[in-house]
């Protein structure tokens, strides 16, 4: 088996400010973007881990230059040792006696060290010849508990209930296995609501997302108290009153605001509100709501860590909990968010949007519906229809379902021609002048391919 001979770091952005894509109350002009990670080998002829942590512009050289700085504890490393105890490998990222300080566990050094290991995941899963949540699901479940730090959490969850957890959920394995492949997970939208959609392309891409059969849509609130109930009611107005309708205010208010604003809301029929306040503020959260119910609360995109998962768990503060691929510590502190959420009994709804977060979540939610919690009631994927083109296993969605992707790896491997035309600030969409229409309209496809 070889070893890892490099760890590469490009600065990889998308100019989706000029269409407002991803837009909300508190970004209102993101261009999504990954600091993007790429293992290599001695292998000529073996494959690459690829793996990146999801920014919106501006910083995220500041995220490559910490990805930079978690060199020295993977090159040189046999890829057999990694794959052969990917929770060791994990937390000897994690555990960094210098980079700790910076954290520990939060932050710029923390999402650098998910980048780097979900990286490795697709790099096993690719020597596997399995799609990362195959991988995973069909693990022992004595070999899912060593992937899990459990530092901290065993207040709330024990070694030994994660165990118990999983076994439980063993039996039944094959069976949703075989269900999920012939039916996919069930997904809800976001791409109809971003903040800066005038109300006629809201109205026209909500009635497109009902037609496509998702069966929730959301929206982005939080920027005009009057304007919301406005949008929210034409929202609901073009897709009717059966179809789910949630709202994400991206931590906007305080806790009395919130309250104000989600009561203002409430008559449309709310399927969730999410992230109303700081994501760090637990006690916050459980009294938004307390004082909201039965408008249900969620929250996580932004949780730093497992810890900060387990008190909203243990505070009462969320009905849904959210995880997000690129945020934490990769495929197994997510892990560990699943099993804590399976234990307090509270669905998973995962964060996805930005450029390859679908391509990664889908994986995270599949081994929860397989291997964890064993139900998809309650549960959907987030799904934004922007730049899956660039992916060379990219997500696929139909009639509302995540369909579960068949070929090796974490789905995280982006085009050449997309690293060559996107890097920042040399590739060619970045040399063209911000006034100019987006690169898939300015170049074509030979010329993608010459860049």
């Amino acid at each position: 088996m070889p070893h890892i001979t490099q760890l590469d770091t490009l600065d990889v952005r998308f100019p989706t400010s000029r269409e407002l894509d991803g837009s909300d109350a508190m970004n209102p002009d993101p261009d999504y973007s990954a600091a993007y990670v790429i293992l290599r080998t001695d292998d000529p002829d073996g494959p690459t881990g690829h793996g990146f942590a999801f920014t919106i512009g501006r910083g995220n050289e500041v995220q490559q230059a910490a990805i930079r700085a978690l060199e020295h504890l993977v090159v040189g490393r046999p890829v057999a040792g990694i794959i052969a105890d990917l929770g060791g490998f994990a937390r000897t990222l994690t555990d960094d006696s210098q980079l700790r300080w910076l954290g520990p566990e939060k932050g710029v050094v923390h999402m650098a060290a998910g980048a780097v290991i979900n990286a490795a995941w697709d790099l096993a899963a690719k020597y596997a010849g399995k799609p990362v949540w195959q991988l995973v699901s069909e693990l022992e479940p004595e070999q899912l508990v060593d992937l899990v730090d459990f530092r901290y959490l065993t207040d709330a969850l024990t070694p030994g209930e994660a165990l118990d957890i999983l076994r439980a959920a063993a039996p039944g394995r094959a069976e949703r296995t075989g269900k999920l492949l012939a039916t996919g997970y069930p997904a809800y939208t976001t791409s109809a609501g971003w903040l800066g959609y005038s109300d006629a392309k809201l109205t026209r891409l909500a009635r497109r997302a009902v037609a496509d059969g998702f069966g929730t849509i959301k929206i982005k609130v939080g920027r005009d108290l009057d304007e919301d109930v406005r949008r929210v009611g034409i929202a609901r107005a073009a897709i009717g009153p059966d179809i789910g309708l949630a709202v994400d205010a991206n931590q906007r208010w305080d806790v009395d605001r919130a309250v104000e604003w989600i009561d203002a809301l409430a008559p449309a029929g709310l399927a969730w509100v999410e992230e109303p306040t700081s994501p760090d503020d637990i006690l916050g959260h459980a009294e938004i709501r307390r004082r909201v119910r039965p408008v249900p609360i969620s929250t996580g995109e932004h949780g730093q860590n497992r810890i900060l998962f387990k008190q909203l768990l243990q505070a009462g503060a969320v009905d849904i909990l959210q995880i997000d691929a690129a945020r934490v510590g990769g495929v197994n502190e997510n892990l560990a968010i699943l099993l804590l959420a399976a234990k307090f009994g509270v669905p998973v709804v995962p964060h996805a949007g930005g450029v390859g977060l679908c391509e990664l979540v889908q994986h995270l939610a599949m081994i929860d519906y397989i291997a964890v919690s064993g139900t998809m009631t309650g549960r959907a994927i987030e799904y934004v229809d922007h730049l899956h083109e660039h992916f060379r296993d990219p997500v696929v969605v139909s009639r509302g379902r995540y369909r579960a992707p068949r070929a090796p790896g974490f789905s995280a491997e982006m085009l050449p021609r997309t690293l060559a035309a996107y890097t920042y600030p040399t590739g060619a969409i970045w040399r063209t002048e911000p006034t100019n229409p987006p690169l898939a309209e300015a170049l074509s496809t030979k010329e993608y391919e010459n860049s």
